[in-house]
């Protein structure tokens, strides 16, 4: 079942967003950018798993990766919102421990499922491109700020 990642991916990519789709000068990241990262990052992490001769299927890995991004989607909600009341150094910091606490959950909970379908030589190989994957996304939440 894609459509829950695909709903995840792009309800994040829509908070991500800042102004209109005409804009080059806005500053964010436009939907197109953040659907490509997600996406694109969600299949080379999964065909890493693959060749590394992973036991979960191609759309159990993909299905996985992007229910996992829901954490990280709620941390954007949260800072939208905290960036609506203030976008000083408290306002970072909530956002820094949110983004953090966040980012842990997800990689977490996808290293979880993706890891134990490893062999057991190979496991280090395939947390360190999910903790990249989602070190982005955090990355991206993290800094964004409306202009």
């Amino acid at each position: 079942d894609l459509w829950g990642p695909l709903v995840l991916c792009v309800s994040l990519a829509l908070m991500l967003q800042d102004g209109s789709a005409d804009s080059k000068d806005d500053g964010g990241p436009q939907f197109a950018e953040v659907f490509v990262i997600i996406w694109f990052g969600a299949v080379v992490i999964t065909l890493n798993s693959k060749l590394l001769g992973g036991t979960i299927s191609f759309f159990q890995s993909l299905c996985v990766l992007g229910y996992c991004v829901m954490p990280l989607t709620m941390a954007m909600l949260v800072c939208r919102l905290v960036l609506l009341v203030d976008a000083g150094t408290v306002s970072f910091i909530i956002r820094l421990i949110v983004v953090g606490a966040m980012f842990g959950w997800s990689t977490l909970a996808s290293t979880a499922f993706l890891v134990d379908s490893q062999p057991p030589n190979r496991k280090a190989l395939v947390v360190y491109p999910i903790f990249l994957f989602y070190f982005v996304i955090s990355w991206m939440i993290l800094t964004f700020t409306p202009q």
